[in-house]
């Protein structure tokens, strides 16, 4: 993908106000590209040169900030979590080592001391050009892995690992690579310094270890200005050169987290007051925006809905810390996203997933690689004590730490039975729930903002977990940089358990975080009791000859099977691929007219299919040619898996039908006799369970109008 046809793309995505405004902004990086130390000192005090030895000795204290890791805290965390406590020990001492491990990438040693710019893993060295300068997206080397780096998040785990145990290294340590990094990364120079969201997210972690570390003998008060110094440098970066327009997703937020904790944590300094208004303000805007009323995140996106809130939840940790009402749309976004994270798991459903995920963390204040969906309700149960997060969630060295110093009291009530499901209108998420099962259908947006940057072409995709483990799902993101190739793929239409036609994307790729000609869904009828969903999309009304893709999904409580039928509508002939990716655990044998699917030998799914023409089962696993028929768990890291499905290649209008059947370790009768037709307005189906006929009428004419015998 061309550069230039890229920024002819993103410009497409922008209004006349948008344009104007990256316009001005891309002048005045010109007009000021790079900043010495020096200069970035002068900035930090409105007037006279200031008493660093005074200025430490209140830090020291904790005079006039809230302090969340502190000494006497950190022995009763130590004590109520041993196991917590060894992790992050043993994390600490892996990075005294040189060792880091990112994503699914290999570990790694960086060496000591650490050389900021170097990925070890290709051996590209990052340049020490102008950040702005910088290409990421054609660089040799992944970006990804050296932004993580250079996060410096891994600097609350020495100093937890100092407070716990006393032992200097792990001080020493922190303050010899703070020291070194500040040499190697000039502000505005390299990759590390490459938009302001890096700064956000390294600025927050900067700030809350040195905190931990501030009783530190190696903390001395000229290590203290520059430390202070880069955290002014970042915070000013946050809001001068903050994501607005297109690009408000989750930067913007973790910009702001990065601006109001540097505010926060440092009240001494000139702008803190005008920077924490700042920062408030346009976080009270964007949580409502970000976090929706049903309590989905915009974004599409499961992991940046927990990185969202957990942004959100370091300014609401550290606004109580110091006394103070957090703004209530701060609370209340964490929280109805908890609501809505925790009907979706229950007591025993798997990790939801769909959209991109990128592993982040606001504050890693913990040595797990990734943040669960589960973890993070333990998190939210200590911030705000919310009743589904602490019914759902599960605990962590995070959570304890926000316990002990939050103290919140959780009150007896409990939210109310999960039921049969719900029903996320905004977000556009319906759960259908029945026995051990839980069914999924993606009746939502592409994604957030004009380029959906993280969202999945994934229009009325269902999916499938039975008996708390995933059957039918959402392979995941794949890829970022490592493998662009894989990004497509991964974010494609074809991957995901939806109906392809003509082997389109439902929405257009626009670049590997850009989409452009987005699908449209409409919800024409959701039933929770009775499980029926029934909508539509226009991805494909840009083909030549447009076609109309309505799904109509069946997943009665009561139901021993679930039916989804898809009707194609429109002129001339399309051939269609009907997907099920399965999970990587699984395995697939096909048949003339389906697939049974079984762990470990034992049977868990049984799929029949059937059209209103010839139809064909495929399979694939595996397949690096065209990337499909894998499953990845963790980003830059895949297992093969079994997509599996079936193709019809008819003249429109046709319908498809799937029968899934859990089976519970037994095959049972087998389904048989299949059939589908399409009377004018009416779609018939009829099979047989064993010696039992089944019989599915859908009126087209009508929204959600189904019935079934028996």
């Amino acid at each position: 993908m061309s550069r230039i046809g890229w920024y002819a793309r993103r410009l497409r995505t922008m209004n006349v106000r948008e344009i104007a405004w990256r316009a001005g902004r891309f002048g005045q990086k010109k007009l000021a590209r790079e900043v010495d130390w020096k200069s970035a000192e002068r900035r930090l005090f409105s007037r006279g040169e200031p008493n660093w030895d005074e200025l430490l000795r209140h830090f020291r204290t904790g005079t006039g900030r809230p302090v969340l890791l502190d000494g006497k805290r950190a022995t009763d965390v130590a004590v109520a979590n041993p196991d917590a406590a060894k992790a992050v020990v043993e994390a600490a001492e892996r990075i005294l080592a040189g060792e880091v491990t990112y994503f699914g990438y290999p570990a790694a040693n960086v060496g000591t001391p650490i050389d900021w710019n170097l990925d070890p893993l290709s051996g590209y060295r990052w340049p020490t050009t102008p950040a702005d300068k910088l290409d990421h997206r054609t660089a040799a080397g992944d970006p990804k892995w050296i932004w993580e780096l250079n996060r410096l998040q891994h600097l609350p785990w020495l100093a937890q690992a100092w407070l716990f145990t006393g032992d200097d290294r792990f001080a020493d340590a922190a303050f010899d690579q703070l020291d070194g990094w500040m040499d190697e990364q000039l502000p505005g120079v390299g990759i590390a310094w490459r938009g302001a969201f890096e700064c956000g997210i390294r600025a927050t972690s900067v700030a809350i270890a040195l905190q931990g570390l501030r009783t530190s003998p190696a903390l001395t008060p000229e290590r203290y200005r520059r430390i202070v110094t880069l955290l002014h440098e970042s915070a000013r970066r946050c809001w001068r050169e903050r994501s607005l327009f297109s690009s408000a997703n989750n930067h913007l937020i973790g910009e702001l987290t990065g601006l109001a904790t540097v505010a926060i944590l440092f009240p001494e300094l000139a702008n803190a007051h005008k920077w924490e208004r700042r920062a408030l303000g346009l976080l009270e805007e964007q949580a409502p925006l970000q976090i929706l009323d049903d309590g989905a995140g915009a974004e599409q996106a499961v992991g940046y809905q927990v990185f969202t809130a957990e942004l959100i939840g370091v300014v609401v940790a550290l606004l109580s810390l110091r006394g103070d009402q957090p703004p209530s749309r701060l609370v209340d976004a964490i929280d109805r996203s908890a609501e809505y994270l925790g009907a979706i798991v229950g007591p025993n459903d798997p990790q939801p997933r769909y959209g991109d995920d990128d592993e982040g963390f606001a504050l890693r204040l913990g040595p797990e690689p990734l943040r669960t969906v589960r973890d993070h309700l333990g998190i939210v149960a200590a911030l705000t004590g919310n009743d589904a997060a602490r019914r759902y969630g599960t605990p962590s060295i995070t959570s304890a730490w926000l316990s002990e110093a939050l103290g919140v009291t959780h009150g007896d009530s409990s939210p109310p039975a999960l039921g049969v499901g719900f029903y996320a209108a905004t977000g556009g998420l319906v759960v259908l729930r029945g026995g051990k099962r839980r069914a999924t259908m993606d009746v939502g947006p592409l994604g957030y903002l004009s380029i959906a940057a993280h969202g999945h072409a994934d229009a009325l995709a269902v999916t499938l977990s039975i008996d708390g483990h995933d059957v039918i799902g959402d392979p995941g993101a794949g890829s970022y940089y490592g493998h662009p190739e894989r990004r497509v793929v991964y974010r494609g239409t074809r991957m995901h358990p939806t109906v392809c036609v003509d082997g389109q994307d439902q929405s257009l790729i626009g670049g590997p975080f850009m989409w452009t000609d987005q699908a449209d869904v409409v919800v024409r009828a959701v039933d929770i009791d009775g499980g029926v969903v029934d909508a539509e999309h226009n991805g494909y009304r840009r083909l030549a000859e447009a076609v109309t893709h309505r799904r109509w999904l069946t997943a009665g409580p009561d139901l021993s099977y679930l039916a989804v039928v898809d009707l194609l509508s429109g002129t001339g002939r399309h051939e269609a691929h009907l997907g099920w990716p399965l999970h990587s655990s699984l395995s697939a044998t096909s048949s003339a007219s389906g697939h049974l699917v079984d762990r470990d030998g034992l049977p868990v799914l049984q799929l029949e299919y059937a059209a209103t023409g010839p139809i064909a089962t495929e399979q694939t696993r595996g397949d690096t040619a065209t990337h499909l028929g894998w499953w990845s768990e963790r980003l830059e890291a895949q297992d093969p898996a079994w997509l599996i499905g079936a193709r019809a290649d008819l003249a429109t209008p046709f319908a498809m039908v799937t029968i899934l059947r859990p089976l519970d370790g037994e095959t049972g009768a087998p389904i048989t006799e299949l059939d589908v037709k399409v009377h004018g307005k009416q779609i018939d189906i009829a099979w047989s369970d064993g010696d039992t006929p089944h019989t599915i009428t859908v009126d087209t004419t009508v929204d959600g109008g189904i019935e079934l015998t028996p």
